[in-house]
C-alpha cells in the first residue's frame, strides 16, 4: 500500500506557478458569509495557498444576516472590478441566500471554483475544453497523474453525485477513457458496485460508509469525505485502517484531497488571470 500524498503534491505545484503568478499578478477575492468553523479554515487554507504562491488575496466577511440583494450586489462589484482575477464565495451559505442565483452571478471568467453551469459544461466536452473545472475533480484528476495511475480502460466507482465533485469527477475520468460508475444515496447494492473498482473515489460526508470487505485487491481509493469521528479526530468516508491493508493506493484524510483542491484553486486562479489577458 502506498499513500496518495496530496499535501506534498499540492506543495509542488503550488511552488510551480511562482514565477507565473510574479508575471501576472493575480488578485483573489474570497467572500465569506458567517463563521462556519469548517469554512473559516478552508478560508485560512486559501490565505495560505495565495501568499505562498504570490497570489493577492481579498476577504470580504459578512454576517450570516446578510441579505440576498447585498451579496449580489457585492458579486456584481467584483465581476466588474478589473483588478479581480478569480472570485469565490464560500460554501455553505446561510438560509436566506438561493445558492444557484448565487453561483450564477459569478463570471463564468472569473469562477475559479469552476461551480458555474458555464465552466461545469466545458468539462463535458473533452479535457481540452477544461479550463476551469471544480477544484476537487481537477485536484482528484492531478493527483492520480503525478502517481502514474492509470486511467484509461479502468473501472472506477464514483459514490456521490454533488454538482461539485461527484458528477464533474465522473465526466473527467470519462474524458480520459475510464469506465465510471456514479453510486449515490439511492443506489441498490453499493457494495456490488464498489467490489468492481479498479478505482474508488468517494465523496459522501459519512464516516467508515466504506468498510474493507465493500473492496477488492488492489483499489485504489480517494478518499474526498471530511468527517470527525467520536474522539473528534478528522476522518473520511472509508475506513482507511482496514481498506488499506487490501489498498495498493489510498489518500489520508487530512492530508490527502484537502490540499488538492486548494492546489487545483490556485491552479484555476492563474488560468483564470491568463485567459483574461489573453495570454
Amino acid at each position: 500500500m502506498a499513500i496518495l500524498d496530496g499535501k506534498a503534491l499540492s506543495e509542488q505545484l503550488i511552488d510551480s506557478v511562482k514565477e507565473r503568478a510574479s508575471e501576472l499578478s493575480p488578485t483573489l477575492a474570497v467572500i465569506l458569509v458567517g463563521e462556519n468553523p469548517a469554512s473559516m479554515a478552508y478560508v485560512r487554507n486559501k490565505k495560505k495557498a495565495c501568499e505562498k504562491a504570490g497570489i493577492e488575496y481579498l476577504e470580504f466577511k459578512y454576517p450570516d444576516t446578510i441579505t440576498q440583494e447585498s451579496l449580489l450586489e457585492k458579486i456584481k462589484e467584483l465581476n466588474e472590478d478589473d483588478s479581480v482575477n478569480g472570485l469565490i464565495v464560500q460554501l455553505p451559505l446561510p438560509d436566506q441566500i438561493y445558492v444557484p442565483d448565487i453561483i450564477r452571478a459569478i463570471a463564468p471568467v472569473k469562477d475559479v471554483d469552476g461551480f458555474g453551469a458555464y465552466n461545469l459544461g466545458k468539462t463535458f466536452l473533452s479535457p481540452d475544453f477544461e479550463d476551469l473545472p471544480p477544484a476537487t475533480p481537477l485536484g482528484i484528476v492531478k493527483l492520480l497523474d503525478h502517481y502514474d495511475i492509470q486511467v484509461q480502460g479502468k473501472e472506477v466507482v464514483v459514490v456521490g453525485h454533488s454538482n461539485h465533485v461527484g458528477k464533474p469527477v465522473s465526466v473527467m475520468l470519462l474524458n480520459r477513457n475510464a469506465t465510471v460508475t456514479t453510486c449515490h444515496i439511492y443506489t441498490k447494492d453499493l457494495s456490488a458496485h464498489t467490489k468492481r473498482a479498479d478505482i474508488l473515489i468517494v465523496a459522501v460526508g459519512k464516516e467508515k460508509l466504506i468498510t474493507a470487505d465493500m473492496v477488492k485487491d488492489g483499489v485504489v481509493v480517494v478518499d474526498v469525505g471530511i468527517n470527525r469521528n467520536k474522539e473528534g479526530k478528522l476522518c473520511g468516508d472509508t475506513d482507511f485502517e482496514e481498506i488499506s491493508k487490501k489498498a495498493s493506493y489510498i489518500t489520508p484524510v487530512p492530508g490527502g484531497v484537502g490540499p488538492m483542491t486548494v492546489a487545483a484553486l490556485i491552479l484555476n486562479t492563474i488560468r483564470a488571470t491568463e485567459r483574461q489577458h489573453k495570454v
